[in-house]
């Protein structure tokens, strides 16, 4: 079993920052990659970062030149530095691990931290 633990949503004013972070634990062979997404009420989840463990960084459009993605491979952890929120940041984030062993990927999803951008 692998645990995702996250932390640092909460309510935020537009132009200000927020920075979350997710600690992977347990029975974690290799990771291949760790990353964000946000889901909105009755939306789909989509992408916001993901960075592999070799530093490739996917960053969704919207977010580019204000959020910043960064992994620390020796403790499994991932940081989303979010600056400059705007309203339409608002959501659900969730952390996302994709586990890489000998049989294949397996993909592990966090509980989910909210984050409100409003004054």
């Amino acid at each position: 079993q692998v645990q995702l633990v996250e932390s640092g949503g909460g309510l935020v004013q537009p132009g200000g920052s927020l920075r979350l972070s997710c600690a992977a634990s347990g029975s974690i062979y290799s990771i291949y990659s760790m990353g964000w997404y946000r889901q909105e009420p009755g939306k789909q989840r989509e992408l916001v970062a993901t960075k592999t463990v070799g530093g490739s960084t996917n960053l969704a459009e919207a977010v580019k030149g204000r959020f910043t993605i960064s992994r620390d491979n020796a403790k499994n952890t991932v940081h989303l530095r979010m600056n400059n929120v705007m309203p339409e940041d608002t959501g659900v984030y969730y952390c996302n691990v994709l586990l890489d062993y000998p049989g294949g990927f397996r993909e592990v999803w966090g509980q989910g931290t909210l984050v409100t951008v409003s004054s």
